[in-house]
């Protein structure tokens, strides 16, 4: 395929756990960036995936899948790996011939715009440890004031009750700890973005909306090109 065909593509999202409440949600929180004329954002689950990405063993056994999934959408402009551990992101980007954005790698990059420290709302403790390896790749970890976890799993923070009123407590922590903007450290903490922010009075990023913009500017791009 073409550079002209792949920039008329649409954009695929890939939810890498198999719980299809978290891609509703994704789909849901990226309806603005669906523009007339852009290209299309599609939200696919991973059916071979865990019902959350939650440890180590979790995020290394989707790489695979991952990979033959994107190898199955050469009509794709761009991918969009939506768990925020960046799960198979070298081995996408390495058989794939368009961009391929990590949430993390996007949501701690556009947090950086919007404040000198950041703040990370992670899942569980034992999340922080993989996050904290990404950003020393990228060498922003001095950047981070803190990253502190909710204590729940990915289903409960899409879905839970008590989610939100959680998520404020640990944001108001790291704002305390120095964060000048938080990053929402899970795909599932979508529909929760904007209410925070608010609540919180700092900005909030939610990751996958980050990796979205970046790529819908670089398809946008590519389009000018042509």
């Amino acid at each position: 395929m073409n550079a002209t065909a792949r920039a008329g593509g649409p954009i695929v999202v890939i939810n890498p756990n198999s719980n299809a409440a978290v891609t509703a949600g994704l789909d849901a929180a990226l309806e603005p960036f669906r523009l007339g004329g852009g290209p299309a954002i599609e939200c696919l689950t991973l059916a071979e995936g865990p019902f959350g990405v939650e440890s180590q063993l979790d995020t290394d056994s989707v790489v695979l899948p991952l990979v033959r999934l994107v190898e199955s959408r050469p009509d794709a402009a761009a991918f969009v790996l939506a768990c925020y551990s960046d799960p198979g992101l070298d081995a996408c980007r390495s058989i794939a011939r368009v961009p391929v954005y990590g949430i993390q790698e996007s949501g701690v990059l556009t947090a950086l715009t919007r404040g000198d420290r950041i703040g990370v709302v992670a899942i569980a403790a034992a999340s922080v440890v993989r996050h904290r390896r990404t950003m020393r790749r990228m060498g922003v970890l001095e950047r981070l004031a803190a990253e502190r976890p909710l204590g729940l799993s990915v289903d409960e923070s899409a879905r839970a009750e008590g989610t939100f009123a959680r998520l404020t407590e640990v944001a108001r922590q790291l704002i305390a700890d120095g964060a000048e903007a938080i990053v929402l450290g899970c795909a599932g903490m979508a529909r929760h973005r904007a209410p925070l922010e608010r609540a919180v009075g700092v900005p909030v990023i939610d990751p996958t909306q980050a990796a979205v913009a970046m790529a819908l500017g670089g398809v946008l791009a590519a389009r000018l090109q042509t």
